[in-house]
């Protein structure tokens, strides 16, 4: 019997064997904006696997709220992310981070549809939510965190001062990523500040790992940065 009992145990943790390498793939790609390539890391994975299934389906809700929104958050258009909250609530038994995952493509469904108050109410609650799960350490939305998102879906929306004090609480939350620093550059250019859309864009050219591919977001960076405004930038301006 016990023999039979550890056979099961073993058989129900054997799948998400690959799953620590997996996460960990779709993140570097995340990282240099290629999100398409880390839901393509995470398209095989093990079954039973929750955040590989979680971090899965959140991705494609994403990507899907992002294309909703150029079709004004039409109920057609946002099937597809209906459908990802819909994989993701059968999971929330097994980790937080699928109720974080679901509010927070709530949240992006609101900005596809341009509903600004509803945006805001979810994205509190997506950021509360993530906040409670760090705070006693576990992760929170994975691979792109809420805090990020929130900075990314106020931008949508032509907030740039929420979209601002979101991303400069997301570096409080999170430290600063690649995808904060880009956030931030393109807040600046909204908000007509050259000087600190100057800086941020030259912290992403200057992080960029080497050898990395360089996706339209960096060539956006460069092609900033040989504007007049940015020659006489001094180096390693602070962040405000």
């Amino acid at each position: 019997m016990i023999a039979l009992l550890m056979a099961l145990m073993l058989g129900q943790s054997a799948p998400c064997e690959e799953n620590p390498a997996m996460m960990t793939a779709a993140a570097e790609r995340a990282v240099v904006f290629d999100i398409q390539g880390a839901i393509a890391q995470l398209t095989n994975r093990p079954v039973r696997c929750a955040d590989s299934d979680v971090a899965y389906w959140y991705l494609r809700g994403l990507v899907a709220a992002r294309d909703a929104y150029l079709y004004g958050g039409s109920p057609e258009s946002l099937t597809p992310v209906k459908a990802a909250q819909a994989e993701l609530g059968a999971r929330t038994s097994e980790t937080a981070t699928a109720e974080i995952a679901i509010v927070v493509l709530q949240a992006a469904s609101a900005a596809a549809q341009s509903e600004r108050e509803s945006m805001a109410l979810l994205l509190d609650q997506a950021l509360w939510l993530e906040q409670r799960q760090r705070d006693i350490g576990a992760p929170g939305a994975p691979v792109l965190t809420a805090h990020e998102v929130a900075g990314d879906l106020w931008l949508q929306v032509h907030r740039f001062e929420d979209a601002r004090r979101a991303y400069e609480r997301a570096v409080q939350v999170v430290g600063v990523t690649r995808r904060i620093t880009l956030g931030l550059a393109r807040v600046a250019v909204r908000l007509d500040d050259p000087t600190a859309a100057c800086a941020e864009y030259a912290r992403l050219v200057a992080g960029w790992p080497q050898g990395a591919s360089e996706p339209t977001e960096l060539a956006e960076a460069r092609t900033f940065l040989r504007r007049a405004a940015c020659q006489d930038q001094p180096a390693g301006s602070a962040r405000r």
